[in-house]
């Protein structure tokens, strides 16, 4: 029901800045939760950060001070605002969302993007 597509991904110095989009689109009733996810070669998939429809905001620990999340309910659409780019950030970024979907049962189901890369790299 619903589609996520990412963008801004890319290349990228060290210290240098990315703006992540992730659109929305489909048939849903709401979006709770908005969030981004990474994974590394080798690396489990984490975390990064979160924004909830009442604007709740949570990073994880690495990211703090350099990254923001944001959303735009009138485009149906979350950002992901990196600075002070690291190697360490170099990942396939998802974006995730808890979604109501418009069924009998007002389901909450969640959804994923198929993922941009990040490359921070000299």
């Amino acid at each position: 029901q619903v589609q996520l597509m990412e963008s801004g991904g890319g290349l990228v110095q060290p210290g240098g800045s990315l703006k992540l989009s992730c659109a929305a689109s489909g048939r849903f009733i709401a979006i709770n939760i908005m969030e981004w996810y990474r994974q590394a070669p080798g690396k489990e998939r984490e975390l990064v950060a979160s924004i909830t429809s009442s604007g709740a905001i949570d990073y994880v620990d690495s990211v703090k001070g350099r990254f923001t999340i944001t959303r735009d309910n009138t485009k149906n659409t979350g950002y992901l605002q990196m600075t002070s780019l690291k190697p360490g950030d170099t990942a396939v970024y998802y974006c995730h969302a808890v979604a109501v979907v418009p069924d009998s049962a007002r389901r909450f189901m969640n959804f994923w993007g198929k993922g941009t890369l990040v490359t921070v790299s000299s």
